[in-house]
């Protein structure tokens, strides 16, 4: 685990992003940390979008995509009453972007740096892989694992990387955020 600094939260909305390569247990530790807390989860908005395209997708997709993330974000955000949970945040959308385009489009990139949370956990690849006709690198997830711890240090973002099983990984990160509180 990453050293998690302390951070004084008092009236202020706890932000938490789950990033981490594919099929790595996000969506289930999302639900699950929403259920726990009563609140209502952010889903990754990627995955509806490219449900209506049939997974086909282009650069100029990746800024769309960006965009229906943050406005669904700020929607539930501004309805949460305990901490909010995302999915994901942009953080994924330019690790992709950068990794397919070699590039990624400026808005993403001011965003992502003006976008704060507390916390951002960061999903070990220790599950097995899960077919699943959006996912594309079953091939890559240690690189991608490391393209996010990266990204995360250089940014200065507090992270705590989960590893273990579902109860593991539920567990510590509930501790964390607890800690966050």
């Amino acid at each position: 685990m990453e050293k998690i600094a302390k951070h004084t939260t008092a009236g202020a909305l706890i932000k938490i992003a789950i990033v981490g390569p594919e099929s790595t247990g996000k969506t289930f530790l999302a639900r699950e940390l929403a259920s726990h807390y009563q609140v209502q989860w952010v889903p990754e908005f990627a995955r509806e979008y490219l449900d209506k395209t049939d997974g086909k997708y282009q650069e100029s997709d990746l800024l769309e995509i960006a965009r229906g993330q943050v406005n669904l974000e700020d929607k539930i955000a501004a309805k949460n009453r305990g901490p909010l949970i995302c999915d994901t945040n942009l953080l994924v959308i330019k690790i992709w972007s950068e990794h397919r385009y070699q590039q990624c489009h400026p808005w993403i990139l001011a965003e992502w740096q003006r976008r704060k949370y507390h916390l951002h956990i960061l999903c070990n690849i220790d599950f097995p892989w899960e077919l699943d006709p959006l996912r594309e690198h079953p091939h890559l997830r240690t690189y991608f694992f490391e393209r996010y711890k990266a990204a995360l240090m250089a940014a200065k973002s507090p992270f705590l990387v989960l590893s273990g099983s579902k109860v593991e990984r539920f567990n510590a990160a509930v501790a964390a955020i607890n800690n966050l509180r």
